[in-house]
């Protein structure tokens, strides 16, 4: 049983996602927040697995309330909903700590679907989101970004390869064919890579290859 908790400000989409999600038997709705000051504190008394949680909420919004969560609850896996899938609301949540972004107008099925996902530990984001991001930073250098992170200078030639590749939008059998070596190799040095980087999963390592410049404007290496 998946514990779930729905935080947004809104009561009719609460309802809505508890209506969507309450009923499947791998889900239970243990808890509803009606802004993120809320979500933190139902979550630390009711620790659910999964915050479903809206990004743009009074009081704490939803990226504060995510990095909180990242602190104090960090079993408790956000996936970060918003009605404003703009770039820099993904990136935001992504950092903060989020293990999902997705739009407020998926399918039922698709919520469904990424709740399970960031309950496992990976990372669900929209593709359509995921490949405007992508867009966003190989297509407009010139777009205000933070500032710039350094290369771990304990990667290796061979992990800075597949980090590289990685965040051009290859999966690992993609990689595997590319460098000529096994998927369980490159499953082997994507684990190393993610530790050195000090991120989560893929989402987190392909903004962290950009902002880092391993990754130029032009897609190629930096």
């Amino acid at each position: 049983m998946i514990r779930i908790l729905i935080a947004d400000d809104q009561p009719l989409v609460r309802r809505g996602l508890a209506l969507i999600l309450g009923p499947d038997p791998e889900f239970e709705v243990v808890g509803e927040a009606e802004d993120g000051a809320q979500a933190v504190a139902l979550a630390a008394e009711l620790r659910p697995d999964v915050v479903v949680m809206d990004i743009r909420m009074p009081v704490l919004d939803g990226v504060k309330a995510t990095e909180e969560l990242a602190r104090t609850v960090p079993e408790a896996r956000v996936l970060a909903l918003s009605t404003f899938d703009m770039d820099e609301y993904v990136v935001a949540a992504l950092r903060a700590g989020a293990y999902g972004f997705l739009p407020k107008d998926i399918s039922p099925e698709e919520l469904g679907a990424a709740v399970r996902i960031v309950h496992a530990g990976e990372a669900a984001v929209a593709p359509r989101l995921l490949t405007r991001l992508l867009s966003a930073y190989v297509r407009t250098p010139a777009r205000p970004r933070p500032p710039v992170a350094a290369i771990p200078a304990e990667l290796t030639p061979r992990e800075l390869e597949i980090w590289q590749l990685l965040a051009t939008g290859l999966d690992n059998a993609e990689i595997a064919r590319e460098l000529d070596i096994s998927v369980s190799t490159v499953k082997n040095h994507i684990t190393g890579i993610f530790g050195k980087l000090g991120v989560r999963d893929r989402a987190q390592a392909v903004i962290a290859a950009y902002e880092s410049g391993l990754v130029s404007a032009a897609g190629g290496s930096g």
